[in-house]
């Protein structure tokens, strides 16, 4: 082999991975070549170069991928330019708006078809497209499996939202307004208007969402390049990061630098930090740890809850500020400049797809408004922006968003008031003879991964009607659901183990006392053991609903919230061999 400037081995052409489909002479390699030529390619496109599969998750389904099928050029012309052959592969969009009953039902989808793809065909490196919620955890899982040299273009977020002179944050002022419309504070009409001002570009969601949150950890991780996480998607400069990116995996290829070398327990615990100091959406922690575990590296929600306790929120954007979006972000300095503040509590060792490492790419990154990008010494919140609590009604563990939850609340004890699902809460929720006041705790069952299925995004849960005419905002809310990270509220999420398999969350009645200690980490469920045993003994598990395709295989294999909701069989363990060519 040849060397790079480093003096490290540089791959020959028949070293690639692609040589064994197009470089030998027999005859299946003759068909393969001859198809290409059938395409309209010359034997000099393809022979001899890296193969750059472009994971493109474009789809007119999804309105934040909604430019993926230009930014897919412009990768490959950064792939032409440093003398790779690229290939398009479009791969299952996942949409956040429109699948139902959640997309999160089908990150693992993605993961499965990245994965498979990358190996079935005569790829030599992976360029992955996302940016919507479950697109970037879904493409780096599969491609963490492939084991392939990948580099990661993120969506970017969205124009700033508009409507009479109001700035809007897309999720975050959709569910306050939608509060006053219930309320009686906003009219229907001014209601439906603001329906042309939340989302006035393509894009992600322009709050710290769990579009945000994902892209900064997948850079955090080291896994795109420098500052690309926090690039508008309508920025002149998002297509030279993607032109960018497409040149620097012809390198990669050519240096042989896969997963396995670049990733590293700091690159994971580098995610986790920057979540925490973002102020990031709860979800994810069930999409870090999923994507940990498929590099075989360790994650548990102790290990989150530590890295929480010691890393201040830093970033002051909606819905945990009151006024900053993210294009108000990236002029601060974006997520160079963040990372770079971050810098004592992160691993600047840890190597990234730039070829340096965390620390060099962010050495030289300065912050332009210290009220977005906070000084340490001055944080939004002394400590990140979420929390791990335990108990006797969450043994395996449940996570709250203290950054967007009212204080007061953060320690509380109230009666529950309980829902069976998602379409009981929809039907008695608003009827003014519920039982129930501020004080009370909103219980919602069947809403985890078995449960949804696929922990759908059902654990913000609106306030009563009659509550929010009295002026109440925010109350206790609990779940084995998730929510969105555009959302706020004091909202208990992913309880595990989930009341569909019978955790403690199934047994819970109307007016059983609920404490809340998130200060001492703990959600407890005050009813003495003799009743809990007497509950436990009746309890029926719930009949199946799905007993084919998708779905089946899903709930016979999916993990719980506190292991990532990845399905067993794909988390990391034996390699899978190449294939054979016959």
């Amino acid at each position: 082999m040849a060397e790079n400037s480093k003096g490290a081995a540089r791959k020959r052409p028949e070293d690639l991975r692609s040589h064994r489909w197009f470089g030998v002479d027999d005859l299946r390699a003759f068909g393969h070549r001859s198809r290409m030529l059938q395409m309209g390619f010359s034997e000099s496109d393809f022979r001899g170069k890296p193969v750059i599969g472009i994971i493109n998750t474009w789809s007119e389904l999804s309105p934040c991928h909604f430019h993926f099928r230009t930014r897919a050029e412009e990768v490959k012309r950064g792939v032409w330019q440093a003398g790779g052959f690229p290939v398009e592969l479009p791969a299952h969009p996942v949409t956040e708006q429109y699948m139902k009953p959640t997309s999160m039902l089908y990150r693992n989808m993605l993961a499965m078809e990245t994965e498979e793809l990358a190996r079935s065909q005569p790829c030599d490196g992976l360029v992955l497209l996302g940016g919507c919620d479950k697109t970037p955890p879904g493409l780096v899982m599969g491609a963490l499996s492939a084991g392939l040299p990948f580099i990661f273009v993120p969506a970017g977020p969205m124009n700033s939202g508009s409507w009479r002179g109001k700035t809007l944050g897309s999720g975050s002022d959709a569910w306050k307004y939608n509060a006053e419309l219930r309320a009686g504070n906003i009219t229907p009409a001014q209601w439906k208007d603001m329906e042309g001002g939340m989302a006035r570009s393509f894009g992600t969601c322009m709050t710290a969402g769990t579009a945000a949150t994902m892209m900064l950890a997948v850079e955090a991780m080291g896994l795109t390049l420098p500052g690309a996480s926090s690039i508008p998607a309508a920025d002149s400069a998002h297509p030279r990061m993607a032109t960018d990116s497409g040149k620097r995996i012809v390198d990669m290829v050519w240096d042989d630098e896969t997963p396995a070398k670049l990733l590293s327990q700091g690159s994971i615990d580098n995610a986790v930090a920057a979540t925490m100091a973002f102020g990031g959406s709860t979800n994810a922690i069930v999409h870090i740890i999923a994507m940990a575990r498929r590099a075989g590296l360790e994650l548990d929600l102790e290990r989150f809850d530590a890295i929480s306790r010691r890393v201040p929120l830093i970033a002051n954007l909606r819905p945990n500020g009151d006024t900053y979006l993210m294009a108000d972000f990236f002029f601060a300095g974006g997520s160079r400049a963040f990372l770079n503040r971050l810098g004592p509590h992160l691993d600047l060792t840890a190597k990234t797809v730039s070829g340096a490492t965390l620390g060099e790419d962010i050495a030289d990154a300065d912050v332009f408004n210290e009220e977005i990008i906070r000084p340490l010494d001055r944080p939004l919140q002394a400590e990140g922006g979420l929390a791990v609590l335990k108990g006797t009604l969450a043994p395996r563990g449940a996570v709250i968003k203290t950054s967007a939850a009212d204080p007061r609340l953060l320690s509380h004890t109230g009666p529950a008031v309980v829902f069976e699902n998602y379409a009981d809460l929809k039907k008695r929720l608003d009827d003014p003879d519920l039982d129930v006041t501020a004080d009370s705790v909103l219980v919602m069952k069947s809403g985890g991964p078995q449960g949804g299925p696929g922990m759908p995004e059902w654990g913000m849960m609106p306030i009563p009607q009659k509550l929010l005419k009295q002026g109440v905002r925010d109350m206790v809310r609990l779940s084995d659901a998730r929510m969105s990270g555009t959302s706020y509220g004091t909202c208990v999420l992913h309880v595990a183990p989930e009341s569909h398999v019978g955790g403690p969350l199934a047994l819970v009645k109307d007016g059983d006392l609920i404490r809340l200690d998130v200060p001492n980490r703990k959600l407890d469920l005050l009813v003495d053991e003799a009743e809990m045993a007497r509950r436990q003994a009746a309890w029926v598990p719930p009949a199946r609903r799905y007993a084919r395709g998708w779905t089946s295989m899903y709930l016979d294999q999916v993990t719980q919230a506190d292991e990532g909701c990845d399905l067993r069989f794909l988390e990391a363990g034996a390699a899978t061999p190449e294939p054979d060519i016959y």
